[in-house]
């Protein structure tokens, strides 16, 4: 168990700038977007490239063995789908131009100290991971303990290594290469293993952490980790398993994907792997990906709201447009949020991924998008969940703390695909926020519902009070009582999942349009969310899920997710500090 040494931190002042990349879910190392190309943007009002070589520049030599490669194999590739080649196209540039504006020196003092505050919470959590849960998935943050949720190979330790590079804690990062390192993947303290959250965890942390870095043995790590996912391809028709046995899997026992897949399980693999064929030099992992791809293409426009996917997909039998429930939240998430990433990480070569964007966001704008009834009165959306039945599509007005990424997500579309979307991104950024100022506690809660304008968005109350009672069918008390019993607040009319879990997706948003937009006040809303977090979930030993949001002083839930410290302090982080630090001009995120 590794000993933190809090006296050998590094101070900000004395931490290396060096710049960053984030892996998805961690941070993503964008192939096309290089160092050298760095500097090349630095010079330009586009990001591009004139060679093709930054679509693919693999390592050779790794000499990786691994027992999987000898895994049987029952449904062969016959011929594979190969990284595209050729000039990047053009991509615009994202960030704005802080140049243009001088901090003043106050404003420069006030922003060093919110992310001193918020690299002192990451040294916080940091020491009671590695002092009680060293090489565990996550520590217990009440008692000391430890979860293996996934796998037991050390999620928090491998999901954070870029956190711990950004920040500057470089001894740290070495301590924790020195152990990762020798996690064998081949035996796992659970019985069944998710190749969703193995391949966003641990093969994007190892990605992110070589790319970093430089670390072969990281990337060794990863084509090692590669190896074992790959298994989960071979079926029938070549789209992966849920989950798989490592016992039967190795063994080579015949699999078969499953007929009830969530969207974003098998649609939120691409990443991870498109990068580990540009390093690795080994094109089986993009042709696995981009066999789900053309399925996703070939039937967005076959499903029952023509344009977007339903949230559970038939991967047994390649139907992915059956379902009658569509959602950019929770099972279908990060299978929207993916695709212009990986449009930007494949240096905009590959088309269909920009075109089904566009489509699926042009529909989630009609079908999804909604402003809410608010007190305030505030011009804000949300993105709710549609049901079709029998042709019939209907809203359902339930907020997700999961969907408040999709601000991020249009922000960064507008312009790379150069969209007249900002201010509708910031509004869908400014409804997380109202959500998160409007509780008690002022964290936003897992999962609530409210109410849709029509025509007129002036505050009602017995508009309220009425919505209110359908979500309550059996209710025969007050209005008034019913309110006080659920502890609604102000346009809420129902919270179906009080909970906040350490999520990154408020955050994350605020951070990327606060880069596209340099407006100031995103910072201040930044620095108001983490004081309530920080205020609320930190416990003696790291920082803690909070049951119950609704309520001024929450109870604390003995748990500490690894996107925590993966995620959610890094862009607490990056949204304080110097806008050259992780650029979105530079990196993909």
């Amino acid at each position: 168990m590794l000993s933190f040494r809090l006296s050998t931190l590094p101070n900000y002042a004395a931490a290396t700038s060096v710049s960053s990349r984030r892996w998805i879910l961690s941070l993503i190392i964008a192939a096309t977007f290089t160092l050298t190309l760095y500097k090349y943007t630095s010079r330009s009002e586009t990001l591009g490239a004139t060679q093709h070589e930054y679509l693919a520049n693999p390592v050779y030599g790794l000499n990786v063995s691994s027992p999987w490669t000898s895994v049987p194999v029952h449904y062969p590739v016959k011929s594979l789908v190969n990284l595209p080649i050729g000039s990047p196209n053009t991509i615009p540039r994202i960030q704005h131009d802080f140049s243009k504006t001088k901090e003043s020196a106050e404003d420069k003092k006030i922003k060093e100290a919110r992310q001193q505050a918020v690299r002192e919470g990451f040294v916080h959590a940091w020491k009671g991971y590695s002092e009680n849960a060293w090489m565990k998935d996550e520590i217990s943050p009440i008692s000391g303990g430890f979860r293996d949720s996934f796998g037991g190979w050390a999620a928090t330790l491998v999901d954070s290594l870029d956190t711990l590079w950004i920040m500057g804690f470089k001894q740290e990062f070495d301590d924790a290469v020195r152990d990762v390192v020798k996690i064998d993947f081949g035996n796992s303290s659970m019985e069944t293993i998710s190749v969703f959250e193995t391949t966003i965890r641990y093969l994007g942390g190892f990605l992110a952490a070589y790319d970093l870095s430089g670390r072969r043995a990281l990337l060794r790590k990863a084509v090692e980790l590669g190896e074992m996912l790959y298994v989960a391809f071979d079926t029938p028709n070549r789209m992966p398993v849920n989950y798989f046995t490592l016992k039967s899997a190795a063994e080579g026992v015949p699999q078969e994907a499953s007929a009830n897949t969530p969207a974003a399980d098998i649609g939120s693999l691409s990443l991870e792997f498109s990068r580990l064929s540009q390093l690795s030099g080994d094109n089986k992992y993009f042709d696995a990906i981009q066999r789900i791809t053309d399925h996703v293409v070939q039937q967005q426009n076959e499903t029952q709201l023509p344009g977007m996917w339903p949230v559970w997909i038939d991967a047994q039998n390649a139907n992915f447009s059956a379902g009658n429930q569509f959602s950019l939240g929770a099972l279908s998430d990060s299978l929207y949020e993916y695709l212009p990433k990986q449009y930007m990480i494949l240096g905009g070569v590959r088309q269909e991924y920009r075109r089904i964007y566009e489509i699926a966001l042009d529909t989630a704008k009609k079908h999804t998008f909604f402003r809410p009834l608010n007190r305030e009165n505030l011009d804000i959306l949300i993105s709710g969940t549609v049901n079709v039945e029998n042709g019939e599509i209907q809203l359902d007005p339930v907020a997700q703390h999961l969907t408040c990424y999709v601000g991020g997500m249009v922000a960064i579309g507008a312009k790379i695909f150069q969209r007249d979307e900002l201010a509708i991104a910031r509004k869908l950024v400014d409804g997380c926020s109202w959500a998160y100022n409007t509780l008690p506690s002022e964290i936003m809660p897992e999962k609530f519902s409210v109410i849709p304008c029509s025509t007129d968005c002036k505050w009602d109350e017995d508009t309220w009070y009425a919505e209110t009672l359908k979500r309550f069918p059996g209710y025969n008390g007050s209005i008034s009582d019913l309110i006080q019993e659920e502890r609604l607040p102000n346009g809420f009319t129902e919270v179906m999942d009080r909970r906040y879990i350490l999520r990154p997706e408020a955050i994350e948003s605020l951070f990327i349009l606060y880069r596209i937009t340099g407006d100031k006040t995103l910072q201040d809303q930044a620095w108001k969310m983490f004081q309530a977090i920080d205020k609320h979930a930190r416990t003696n030993i790291a920082h803690a899920a909070l049951a119950d949001v609704t309520v001024p002083n929450p109870p604390q839930v003995n748990e500490m997710e690894s996107f925590w410290t993966a995620e959610t302090l890094k862009y607490f982080y990056l949204i304080f500090s110097d806008p050259d630090l992780v650029s979105l001009d530079d990196y993909v995120l």
